[in-house]
């Protein structure tokens, strides 16, 4: 069996040895019991070498139920004692704390099996959650604590309110209250008012949601329902009813029995149920089975005829919210870096108080002067910084949404636009996403002859030929009868002319699907099926197709197109009108649906006018090529088909005999009733059917990608953004789309990987993955479920490697999981892509989330951070729009901090010449309005520069790579502008008291007009793109403080107090102030402007190659 297959450690100790095998032998035949012929064939060649994968080898020794946890363990086992805990080892302690109060305070409740009786909420043995959804993250007496929270757990808000506090103390105040406490209250309205409006709009849509009740059961036991919002599959899905139900009189009559359901306790899983109805007061008592079929999910949609249920899961325990992730507050990575940074500039902030209170010989109450030199300095850390950059976000989301090429866009998180620019994998949903879901035909070949699109009319002439043939009296004046067939159609001639085989072939994909016609009632009826069955309306026009997949669909519609309509099917019959208006009657005797492992469905049908009995069969060419007849064209014709981006089906025929048939029929029946390996037995019997077809035609059928998915696609694949496919469907249809959509480039290799059960069968999958190279990856959602127990970190680290990864049948919870592992394992920031509630989780969880607002409904895009209209707009989004946030955050962060820094620098050499006295240089307004009217316009117009034009940025994806690096704000840039603020601070501080020396008073005016000055020339070097609004910003700056200095002079003395003099303003207009002026602000820029110059001709950035 497959779990008792060596994995041949390199290790060849006899005891380890013993173990293991005692270990694979005691477990029993599992699943995979017949792959393992496959798996050791396969890995014969592999051997010693090959086996042990990553593993360690503690691990071989370990039980099964440990092996999830060794990955993890493998990697904290790295750091241990002091290095653990400095290292994060008190953040990993603090929220195990908090976790285990708030377990203790507030204990979930354990989940558990239920029995619910109709008509009876009173005999509930317990009490179970409202039925209602909430997002909210808040409630009225959490919102403001929550709020202040967020912000106060950043080090650079808590360190302002720290420093604000510290103001009420007087014998450390130095300045006006509100040079402090005005920017963090701007600061925190902002930020509370933000939240309040986000959490009001949450409260908006939970509301909208929960007043939205199914109140609807037909009397024929089915009903069709949609689960596009919890899957992502917008096919129609066949519910059946309870069968005992529907035999009662009157729906009233459901109170008056006495029955309950019995339920499973509440889980994830949205492909499974398990659950027994029982009527107790029948003699016997009936109890009858409930499976998935017999289920309506919430965020399902009843899509046709009418349904009474009875409620098992409310609120938080439906399928549908378990499977949501509760809504996180997102933090972008330039955040995190900007907060890493200012902890460097307080270390450094603390080593200069600690160095002026030395040199001062540790006088008088040193400690009071240690923390008024903290205040002092306490610009090297600029409030000003969360308030230029939240203004700066806020610009940037303005841009995205009024963008006239993105049209629709909206920023739904404004506190992450710099993430766009930051992105290396992105993870996309399929249905709806990348496809429009919408199903063409496009071609049929029959072997000798092709038909494309362009060709389609002679089709429905070779059926039109063949039916007239067939009814040449008829006229189709009666369109009820059934007409004799062909005699010659039983004993088919050696070579079939054209308009017979398509004829053969039209009828064959006409019959062998599951689709049924579903008709609307004109008048829209609600009540009884019955009354509104007689007053339907047959025809074209009210008639709608549905099926468990869209391809199935697409194939019918298309008989129809050619004459060919399947007009009605119920459990044990189908028609088909001919072009004439003739009806056909077909008894389905057995359906054989299609499934993964067979990828292939059949159905046996006879004839009611001839009694013919035909079975027909269509699947996948892997499926099919060895069950029909010899045939030299399939093969390549399947290839042909495949490069041009279309699913194929393979369609053959088998005639059989009534003694034929009831021999089978035989057989399959005593199968289906064995109880060991049924599966297998009903397997068997009917392959014992599947050979020798005769091949009737191979069809083409087309999902339409969504507008320029391919370009975008390359565009984002050329920008070093590997992506990722995350969907629900069928692993077929995965396989194909990734192809079609150039998601996998026609040259590349793709390794399907095979379906896992066990840890022995996930081990040597995983190793013959890893002998593959530059190939993309194809596993499906329970194969994932295995190897991610077992082999998580290995099996990432190899997927990490693939140029693209495809996941199907992936379950909501599954794709939220998948996002979280990359960002455990890369490091890397994540994006994730979808359009339906199923995507929500994935949306959530992802570093940037964009939602599509589409068929599938609203519920992705008003989860997500940006919402767009069409998956195109995502290549300008992160090419454009993300590159310009990030490179414009980096560059206003940095510059605020130089702000800050230079006039620290000031202060320190200030203090310095006289003798270390912690005297403030700058009072009240100057400080303020040197953060705000002086310099803050030109500072802030740099969230209008950009480095390069948004038509390049999207020509040459390239440059976005640069931009994954980190280069724009890293410690070395960082290190780069702490170096020029002391070097223009030391400039500007000894300049001033070296130039006027003989009017020292006047040292302040002096040195704050050259401050200002440099700081507009700096703004004015730092910009890469002049825009007429950072003209204006300059010039009004300047003005501003040119202005000011006749109504502000009494600010403008040395120290104020200690030294009384005052501004003269006739000193400024003269001749010597202004050229002393200009020299120092010279000797601060000049060498700048020289260095900028000296580096674009000698090691110029690759965006300016190209603007070049």
């Amino acid at each position: 069996m497959a779990d008792q297959i060596p994995l041949y450690p390199v290790r060849s100790a006899a005891a380890a040895g013993h173990k293991r095998a005692a270990y694979y032998s005691a477990a029993g035949p599992g699943p995979g019991a017949d792959r393992r012929g496959r798996y050791q064939l396969e890995d014969e060649s592999a051997h010693l070498d090959e086996m042990p994968l990553m593993m360690s080898e503690e691990g071989f020794e370990n039980d099964e139920s440990d092996y999830h946890t060794l990955p993890r363990a493998r990697i904290e086992r790295r750091k241990s004692g002091l290095e653990w805990f400095v290292c994060g080892g008190w953040k990993f302690l603090c929220s195990s704390c908090c976790d285990w109060l708030i377990n203790i305070c507030h204990r979930k409740k354990e989940l558990k099996a239920r029995t619910v009786w109709l008509g009876c909420p009173e005999k509930s043995e317990e009490k179970h959650p409202r039925n209602s959804i909430k997002n909210q993250k808040y409630n009225v007496f959490t919102f403001i604590p929550g709020v202040l929270y967020e912000q106060f757990k950043f080090f650079l808000n808590l360190y302002f309110l720290v420093v604000s506090c510290s103001q009420f103390v007087p014998a450390l105040k130095i300045g006006y209250l509100y040079t402090y406490w005005a920017p963090l209250g701007f600061v925190l309205a902002v930020t509370i008012t933000r939240e309040a409006i986000d959490e009001f709009r949450r409260f908006q849509r939970d509301k909208e949601v929960n007043s939205q009740l199914y109140s609807k059961l037909t009397v024929r036991g089915s009903c069709f329902i949609r689960t596009d919002q919890l899957d992502g599959e917008t096919d129609w899905k066949l519910k059946v009813a309870v069968s005992c139900t529907q035999r009662l009189p009157a729906l009233g009559d459901l109170f008056s029995i006495r029955a309950y359901v019995y339920a499973q306790k509440p889980q994830l899983d949205i492909h499974s149920f398990e659950g027994t109805f029982t009527r107790e007061d029948s003699d016997p008592p009936i109890h009858e089975s409930l499976s998935i079929e017999n289920t309506l999910w919430a965020s399902t949609i009843v899509a046709s005829g009418t349904v009474i249920g009875v409620v098992i899961y409310t609120g938080k325990e439906t399928r549908s919210v378990m499977n949501t992730s509760n809504p996180k507050n997102k933090i972008g990575l330039l955040d995190l870096e900007l907060n890493q940074l200012t902890k460097a500039l307080f270390l450094a902030l603390v080593v200069l108080s600690v160095v002026m209170v030395t040199l001062q010989g540790f006088a008088g109450p040193w400690y009071r002067n240690l923390f008024r030199f903290l205040l002092l300095f306490s610009y090297i850390i600029p409030i000003s910084l969360r308030v230029n950059l939240d203004m700066g976000k806020a610009a940037y989301g303005w841009m995205i949404m009024k963008d006239e090429n993105i049209p629709g866009t909206v920023v739904r998180t404004s506190t992450i636009p710099e993430e766009l620019g930051r992105l290396v994998y992105l993870l996309t949903d399929k249905t709806g996403t990348l496809t429009q879901n919408e199903m063409t035909f496009r071609r049929l070949h029959l072997g000798t002859v092709s038909y494309g699109a362009d060709t389609m009319d002679e089709i429905q002439t070779h059926v039109l030929s063949s039916y007239a043939q067939v009814h040449p009296q008829t006229g189709g004046n009666n369109p009820s009868s059934t007409p004799p067939r062909r005699a010659q159609s039983s004993t088919p001639k050696v070579r079939k002319s054209v308009s017979s085989r398509v004829h053969e072939a039209v009828k064959a994909i006409a019959l062998c699907h599951n689709v049924t016609p579903v008709y609307e009632s004109q008048a829209g009826v609600t009540g009884e099926t019955e009354s509104a069955e007689a007053d339907q309306d047959f025809s074209d026009e009210n008639r709608t197709y549905q099926a468990s997949s869209p391809d199935e669909v697409a194939l019918v519609r298309w008989t129809e197109s050619v004459g060919l309509t399947l007009v009605s099917r119920d459990l044990t019959s189908m028609q088909l009108k001919t072009p004439g208006g003739q009806v056909l009657t077909y008894c389905i005797l057995q359906v054989f649906p299609f499934t993964s492992e067979s990828k292939r469905m059949g159905i046996i049908v006879r004839d009611e006018s001839t009694a013919e009995i035909t079975f027909y069969m269509k699947g996948a060419d892997v499926a099919m090529s060895s069950i029909v007849q010899y045939n030299d064209w399939l093969e390549e014709e399947c290839g042909n088909m495949a490069r041009e981006g279309l699913r194929t089906l393979v369609v053959a025929k088998k005639a059989l005999t009534e003694e034929q048939y009831q021999d089978f029929e035989s057989r399959y029946s005593q199968a289906k009733l064995s109880i060991h390996d049924r599966v297998l037995k009903v397997a068997a019997v009917v392959e014992s059917l599947e050979r020798e077809l005769e091949l009737l035609c191979l069809t083409g059928v087309e999902d339409q990608l969504q507008a320029d998915v391919r370009p975008t696609l390359e565009m984002l694949r050329n920008a070093g953004i590997k992506i990722w496919m995350l969907t629900g469907d069928k692993l077929e249809t995965a396989t194909c789309i990734a192809k079609s959509s150039h998601l996998v480039s026609r040259t590349q290799d793709i390794h399907i990987f095979r379906p896992v059960t066990s840890r022995g069968e996930a081990h040597l999958e995983l190793n013959a993955f890893r002998r593959k190279h530059d190939c993309a990856l194809v596993i499906s959602g329970d194969s994932l479920e295995v190897c991610l127990k077992y082999y998580e970190h290995e099996l990432v680290e190899l997927a990490c490697q693939c140029p693209a990864v495809v996941c199907c049948r992936c379950s909501p919870t599954q794709k939220a999981h998948m996002v979280t592992l990359l960002r455990q394992h890369t490091g890397r920031r994540t994006c994730a892509v979808g359009d339906g509630g199923n995507d929500v989780s994935m949306i959530q969880a992802a570093d940037c989330g964009i939602g599509i607002e589409g068929k599938e409904g609203k519920q992705a895009s008003l989860a997500a951070d940006f919402s767009i209209t069409q998956f195109r707009h995502v290549g300008r989004l992160l090419m454009v729009h993300g590159r310009n946030s990030y490179k414009r955050s980096a560059a206003l962060g940095q510059f605020v901090m130089h702000r800050g820094l230079i006039i620290s620098t000031m202060q320190a050499v200030f203090s310095s010449v006289f003798y270390f006295a912690s005297v403030p240089l700058y009072q009240g307004f100057l400080m303020v309005g040197y953060a705000t009217i002086y310099t803050m316009f030109p500072v802030f117009s740099l969230v209008l520069d950009q480095d390069v034009k948004p038509e390049m940025a999207i020509l040459y994806p390239e440059l976005y790579k640069d931009l994954t690096k980190g280069r724009s704000l890293s410690f070395k840039t960082f290190l780069i502008w702490v170096l020029i603020s002391i070097y223009q601070g030391g400039i500007l501080m000894f300049g001033a008291l070296v130039l006027f020396e003989a009017e020292f008073v006047h040292v302040v005016a002096i040195s704050f007009t050259a401050l200002v000055l440099t700081e507009l020339l700096m703004v004015a070097l730092t910009i890469r793109t002049w825009h007429w609004l950072m003209v204006v910003a300059e010039f009004l700056s300047l003005g501003c403080y040119v202005a000011s200095l006749a109504f502000l002079n009494e600010y403008f003395g040395i120290g104020r107090v200690s030294f009384g003099a005052f501004l003269d303003v006739a000193f400024i207009t003269t001749v010597p102030f202004l050229w002393k002026v200009s020299a120092i602000t010279v000797v601060s820029c000049l060498p700048l402007y020289v260095l900028k110059y000296l580096k674009r001709k000698l090691s110029p950035p690759s965006y300016s190659k190209l603007s070049s």
